[in-house]
């Protein structure tokens, strides 16, 4: 997709000289990289929760796969790195099928920034083609799981926190919404996962926040 049809569908975040595009899917698109990051996926976590008598319904693993497969097609990245959180928990049949996605695209090169919850075996990965990194530098980024607490050389990209921020509407209305959060030393990116919670942040003055609503993305 023309860099032109992503200015005018989606926000865009310009952060040490490069263009990150932030989508409505809760994803980031790097472009000048050809480069797709998703944070915090969870996959496996509704089949871990219904295997543990918690009643989840089955379209919230489908809600994923729909999402991934239209981000795939759509920006048809070179590379795709999930910063973290890529599975909830040990292996189920989740696994399976998100291998079958995976080798829907052989011209992607998959990559994980490991996180808490990612506790498979790392032949699995291996198996998939994955590329398995405790963080992983792309200038001028440092990509990791967890937010960095101190300032270094490299602006950080993480995930980890499900940041999200509570709205206020005219009437009174309250409503919490994932977001995309920047401050001058890091972004945290919203999770993807279609069942996981929110971390209500208190941006500053200097922040910059951009709300997800599902269809648009909205700076605040």
């Amino acid at each position: 997709m023309s860099e032109k049809n992503l200015i005018s569908k989606f926000e865009i975040v310009e952060i040490k000289g490069e263009k990150l595009f932030l989508l409505p899917e809760k994803a980031m698109y790097w472009a000048a990289k050809k480069m797709l990051l998703i944070a915090d996926l969870h996959l496996g976590k509704s089949a871990h929760f219904r295997k543990n008598g918690i009643a989840v319904p089955n379209q919230t693993e489908q809600k994923n796969w729909l999402l991934l497969h239209k981000l795939f097609k759509e920006y048809e990245p070179e590379r795709v790195c999930f910063l973290g959180d890529l599975f909830h928990s040990t292996h189920n049949k989740e696994w399976e099928v998100f291998g079958e996605l995976i080798d829907s695209y052989p011209n992607i090169d998959f990559e994980l920034v490991q996180g808490n919850h990612d506790i498979l075996p790392p032949e699995l990965y291996e198996k998939l083609g994955f590329k398995v990194h405790p963080s992983l530098l792309e200038e001028p980024f440092s990509l990791t799981h967890e937010p960095l607490e101190e300032k270094g050389i490299y602006y950080n990209l993480a995930g980890h926190i499900h940041p999200g921020v509570q709205l206020k509407g005219k009437g009174n209305q309250r409503h919490r919404a994932a977001c995309f959060y920047f401050n001058n030393t890091g972004g945290i990116l919203p999770a993807f996962g279609s069942f996981t919670g929110l971390y209500t942040v208190k941006p500053k003055k200097t922040d910059q926040v951009f709300v997800v609503t599902g269809e648009v993305v909205i700076a605040i």
